[in-house]
């Protein structure tokens, strides 16, 4: 009898850990779709904030005065920053881009000054550049405005695209996720129907029989949950170790999240898949059990 409860034991405790690694195993893969989805709407607004609109000076501008335009302009709601650039500052990079001086056969400098505005996130599409230009040109020193259009649509168009596919895949992952870990329940829950069907014999209510299950299976669905939050950990600090100015786009917040979410998924995804197994050989007779 003692050997037999041991077996016994070692079976249960075989069939947790079985079912510990593989919900860490998916869990790991919903915790990358989540942190893939929050990087992604980073990238989104890093990309968006890089895209520049170039305001053209005139010649006869002074610093002090293109100093002030720009002050001013770095209060407007949509510029995220603005940065000078001097005639004689644009002649040197692009003479260290082209390798040659312009000046030395044109005789004079052919730049002009210019004001590069970075636009907040929200404000990087295409009705939001043509009333911004209209604005920037309604000031006198100002002669021309000049941004890539066709770009920001391309863009905002692949960026939409991108989110679309990962929001059908995270959709597909947690379809896929919660299949793998019922199966894996209900093989756990198979090995015990006996011991269900004798208790609900004895008269006890369902609710008596399934608690002890539910709360087994959430605590394997905990253990996962910090099993995969540090294996996330580990495979941002490997990709940031690979790429250093990754942490730019994940931040603590998108950790955070996507911590949260890890353990959510863990203890709903096992509360719920033990809760319907259970369920199922508690509706069934002595002779279906027989059967299955």
């Amino acid at each position: 009898m003692k050997k037999r409860r041991k077996t016994t034991g070692r079976r249960q405790g075989m069939q947790g850990l079985t079912l510990c690694i593989s919900t860490t195993m998916v869990l790991v893969l919903l915790g990358l779709m989540v942190l893939s989805m929050l990087t992604a709407r980073g990238l989104s607004h890093w990309v968006k904030e890089n895209l520049t609109v170039t305001a053209m000076l005139t010649d006869t501008i002074h610093v002090d005065e293109a100093q002030r335009l720009g002050s001013i302009l770095s209060n407007r709601p949509y510029a995220k920053s603005v940065e000078y650039i001097s005639k004689e500052q644009a002649l040197k990079e692009q003479t260290e881009m082209m390798g040659t001086d312009p000046t030395e056969f044109l005789e004079e400098n052919p730049f002009v000054p210019t004001l590069e505005l970075h636009l907040n996130a929200d404000y990087a599409n295409r009705d939001s550049l043509h009333w911004i230009g209209k604005e920037l040109k309604r000031n006198v020193w100002v002669t021309d405005v000049a941004y890539q259009e066709n770009l920001m649509d391309d863009v905002n168009r692949n960026l939409n695209k991108f989110n679309l596919m990962l929001l059908v895949l995270a959709i597909l992952m947690t379809f896929i996720s919660f299949s793998l870990i019922n199966n894996t329940v209900r093989l756990s829950v198979y090995s015990r129907r006996f011991s269900i069907h004798t208790m609900k014999l004895v008269g006890a209510s369902w609710g008596f029989i399934r608690r002890p299950f539910i709360w087994r299976f959430i605590g394997i669905g905990l253990i996962a949950a910090f099993l995969a939050c540090i294996i996330l950990a580990g495979m941002v600090y490997a990709a940031n170790n690979y790429e250093p100015g990754l942490l730019t786009l994940i931040t603590w917040r998108e950790m955070a999240v996507t911590v949260v979410a890890v353990f959510l998924f863990g203890i709903l995804i096992t509360a719920l898949c033990s809760y319907i197994s259970v369920n199922r050989f508690l509706k069934m007779t002595a002779g279906e059990l027989y059967k299955i």
